[in-house]
């Protein structure tokens, strides 16, 4: 299983960009673009810190992407 999210999608729905969304949470901006794009799992205390930014449950951003099994 993948872990998946949704921060881009719920950032853009409050028209925030990368970068105030970064400087909300206090990390830089490459970490939330790494996020976005699937290509980093952050921290507990940064998953947190999104959800309550985005005003989301923690289960509305990040999830687990199944894998096909043949």
């Amino acid at each position: 299983m993948k872990i998946k999210n949704n921060v881009r999608y719920f950032r853009r729905l409050l028209d925030m960009t990368q970068e105030e969304l970064s400087e909300g949470i206090g990390v830089h901006r490459q970490t939330i673009i790494a996020i976005e794009k699937q290509k980093h799992n952050p921290s507990i205390d940064v998953v947190l810190l999104l959800a309550s930014t985005l005003n989301k449950s923690v289960e509305e951003l990040f999830f687990f992407e199944e894998s096909k099994v043949n």
